[in-house]
């Protein structure tokens, strides 16, 4: 069978500046107008869609909303595709992140026809330096047939100083990855194309579309506080280091409270981070000096953050780098470093299994994102989420799983506001009680024992006939409790 072609766009609305070399100011959403023209003129338009991650997420509503894109990869955080994954109508590969760009360059997806790529700067040679992002840039400049470079004059030219770009070999040849320290640099300031694939050049003056995190609530500062406190004793028995070990989080309001908490506790160290992306409250922390260094993909930040770092480049420069995606989430270097994972789930099941993508097991949301790359390569992996949600209708501890993207053998720490479940070195019914006991809430917890106690079984106990009975009272009653 015969692939199809890929048209893997970064940045989707400048596409329209084909015609001419150089245009100079921002572009409207051209793309899903041709898309509705064609489409009223009863002819075929839909392109297929490879990211680093996620694009802006009005990005992706206006794409969906004009029927523009049939296939969707790696992730997502908008409403509107969201609608249509779930129903249907757009085709959604939920990948792993640090797989993508392997999986682009063995070909698994076909050719790339086109890579739109936001620069900071380009040369006649065909270097381009990127900007606040790195993601999957690298590959898709190297493996794009064309390339539409968009030059935003928005990024100070100094934000090239943060990168490091090195792009691993192929087996049975790719060499080991030469990074034993978060902040160690072993690449380039760019990235060397052909300059003959540069088909156009977009030049603008648009900051990120980064948004500022919702005030924090005590369910998420509680969450924050048994973080803080497992990591402590974790120091305490000598299982952390007393320099402390780097810290991955993902991105979010409670991993905003947690770095937040870290910050004020004045037992944790100034540490370094080795994660996929840098949020909010870690600009600050470089500025305390309590993040003495952070290395990851991409900025998720505000537009006024942004601005800090680029005021004051000097300071920066050195305690921030961004790298491609397959070596921000390399299991190699993760599992060398000794990462802490702190992730966010959906829901967990009494054995510690991890539910991160899809509601009641079939409903997308966002994807899995990076969370496995670091969650089954970290020293210590660590889940957080509230006990229940849509006020003690659901249940985040359940039974069963309704989707697994995490699995029992990988999640070590699982962490509510009712507390901490360390689940190393625990059989699966010790995993149950300690995750009933300490993780979920008050008025699920005799439901839960109940369903253990009675649920035959050897090695697990499971009662397949009512194991996902907090399932269908939900979707029967609105209420897991029915």
């Amino acid at each position: 069978m015969k692939r199809q072609k890929l048209s893997s766009i970064t940045t989707w609305w400048h596409l329209a500046a084909l015609p001419q070399r150089v245009r100079r100011k921002p572009y409207p959403p051209r793309l899903p107008r041709r898309a509705n023209e064609q489409h009223e003129a009863k002819k075929p338009y839909q392109i297929r869609l490879l990211t680093g991650a996620s694009i802006s997420a009005a990005a992706d509503d206006v794409l969906s909303d004009a029927d523009a894109v049939s296939w969707r990869a790696p992730y997502q955080t908008s409403s509107g595709l969201r609608k249509k994954i779930n129903q249907g109508a757009v085709s959604f590969v939920d990948l792993h992140l640090s797989e993508v760009a392997q999986m682009v360059n063995y070909g698994f997806f076909g050719d790339i026809d086109v890579a739109v790529i936001e620069a900071s700067a380009l040369a006649p040679d065909g270097r381009v330096w990127l900007t606040s992002g790195i993601g999957n840039a690298p590959t898709w400049l190297l493996r794009a047939k064309k390339v539409i470079i968009e030059l935003n004059n928005y990024h100070d030219p100094r934000v090239a100083e943060l990168a490091d770009i090195v792009i691993p070999g192929a087996p049975p040849r790719r060499n080991s990855v030469s990074i034993f320290h978060a902040m160690d640099r072993v690449g380039t300031r760019y990235v060397q194309i052909d300059p003959k694939k540069i088909v156009a050049v977009v030049e603008t003056n648009l900051p990120d579309a980064g948004n500022m995190l919702d005030k924090q609530n005590p369910m998420c500062q509680q969450i924050a506080d048994n973080v803080v406190t497992f990591l402590l004793q974790e120091m305490a028995h000598g299982r952390i280091p007393p320099e402390f070990l780097p810290l991955q989080s993902g991105v979010g309001n409670i991993n905003n409270a947690v770095m937040a908490r870290l910050g004020e506790n004045p037992e944790i160290p100034p540490f370094m981070m080795y994660s996929e992306v840098l949020q909010e409250s870690v600009v600050h922390l470089l500025e305390t000096g309590k993040i003495s260094g952070a290395s990851a993909s991409s900025l998720t930040i505000s537009a006024d953050s942004l601005r800090k770092i680029y005021d004051n480049m000097d300071y920066f420069a050195s305690r921030i780098v961004l790298r491609p995606q397959e070596i921000s989430n390399n299991p190699e270097i993760i599992r060398r470093l000794g990462v802490i994972a702190l992730n966010v789930g959906l829901e967990f099941d009494i054995y510690g299994h991890a539910n991160s993508t899809h509601v009641a097991g079939v409903d997308l949301m966002n994807g899995i994102g990076g969370s496995g790359d670091f969650e089954r390569n970290a020293y210590l992996s660590i889940f957080m989420a509230p006990s229940i949600a849509k006020e003690g209708k659901i249940s985040t501890v359940v039974p069963m799983c309704s989707h697994v993207d995490h699995s029992e053998h990988s999640v070590k720490v699982i962490i509510t506001e009712q507390g901490i479940a360390d689940l190393r070195g625990l059989s699966p019914l010790q995993r149950a009680r300690t995750i009933i006991d300490n993780c979920a809430h008050p008025m699920y917890r005799d439901y839960l024992h109940r369903y253990l106690e009675n649920a035959p079984g050897g090695h697990i106990h499971h009662d397949l006939s009512h194991v996902f009975d907090l399932h269908r009272n939900l979707i029967a009653t609105g209420s897991m409790l029915g």
